[in-house]
């Protein structure tokens, strides 16, 4: 299918990033014209009928889509800049709603129990006191003690027996500090896999094992990548988990356990960089095919609405 260049939108906070750079390049390649903007420097105009944007003191124009990379210490003003870009009628590779829902992980954990996909035992409470009550309703020791706001694998902790998970609950609970409760799963062997999904298809699947003694497999705590096939199971938990999440783009991490795939987390975020180099495959040409999509089908809404306009 061939397209007329369009100018498409990239909100990212630092255009040398590699998730950024490999957007940028994946949308010239197709022979569009990419327009990078930091979305904390976007001036929101609110306007009856006329929402608009500003960026560096001029008006944003002409954008025909926009891929946010919203980082997650920034999601509030990051979707309200999402959600203008929406009202103006800008098609967005992530919508505002989807965003705020996959930064709330009990948000995102209620909704994903709710779709029947396999996940971890999990509690969370509001500093309850009851602590060996959590502890074994996930199991009992050896458990994962997560901070809700924790990203990137800080913040995660592994409780390896009945003391220590009670002195662990017990110190977050006493500074404020909102847990949750998840079992460990001890045949997963301190790996995960990350299913890159682009438009309900899986364009590519990376095993991630965390380093020597650590139970961690993100990349950024030092874990290595290589590329995996994923199984039926594994590809339908990953296709159901980002449909729940109602993300187009997303990154779902998985476990492999003894009683099939089991769904961590579903970022609306997920970063190009290990997956390419994992996979080999080109991730950040796959989502700028999906923009082109998102603008055929906009475009198609505007001209049926010219057509319906009295006198049109």
């Amino acid at each position: 299918m061939q397209y007329k260049p369009f100018k498409i939108a990239i909100l990212s906070r630092n255009k040398s990033l590699y998730s950024t750079r490999r957007l940028v390049e994946a949308i010239e390649l197709r022979g569009h014209e990419a327009l990078v903007l930091d979305h904390l420097k976007c001036d929101i105009v609110i306007e009856q009928n006329r929402p608009s944007i500003i960026y560096k003191g001029e008006l944003v124009t002409d954008v025909a889509a926009v891929i946010p990379r919203i980082g997650a210490s920034v999601t509030f003003y990051g979707a309200a800049v999402v959600r203008q870009f929406e009202m103006m009628k800008v098609p967005t590779v992530i919508e505002s709603q989807a965003l705020v829902r996959s930064r709330d992980k009990l948000r995102s954990l209620q909704i994903l129990a709710r779709s029947s996909v396999g996940m971890p035992k999990t509690v969370f409470t509001n500093y309850s006191k009851e602590t060996q009550t959590i502890i074994d309703s996930v199991g009992g020791a050896p458990l994962i003690v997560k901070l809700l706001e924790g990203t990137q694998g800080y913040g995660v902790v592994l409780a390896p027996t009945q003391k220590a998970a009670e002195s662990i609950i017990e110190a977050f609970h006493s500074m404020k500090a909102r847990v949750i409760v998840q079992e460990f799963i001890q045949e997963a062997k301190g790996a995960d896999i990350r299913a890159f999904v682009v438009n309900n298809k899986v364009v590519g699947a990376m095993k991630r094992q965390g380093k020597d003694g650590e139970f961690r497999s993100n990349l950024h705590q030092g874990g290595t990548a290589t590329a995996i096939k994923l199984s039926k199971l594994e590809r339908e938990a990953a296709l159901t988990a980002a449909r729940a999440m109602n993300l187009s783009v997303a990154g779902v991490d998985l476990l492999q356990s003894d009683r099939g795939p089991l769904v961590l987390e579903v970022n609306s975020s997920p970063g190009i960089q290990g997956i390419e180099i994992s996979t080999k495959k080109d991730i950040a040409a796959e989502i700028v095919k999906y923009v082109e999509i998102l603008i055929d089908a906009s475009q198609k809404r505007k001209n049926i609405r010219r057509k319906i306009k009295p006198g049109g």
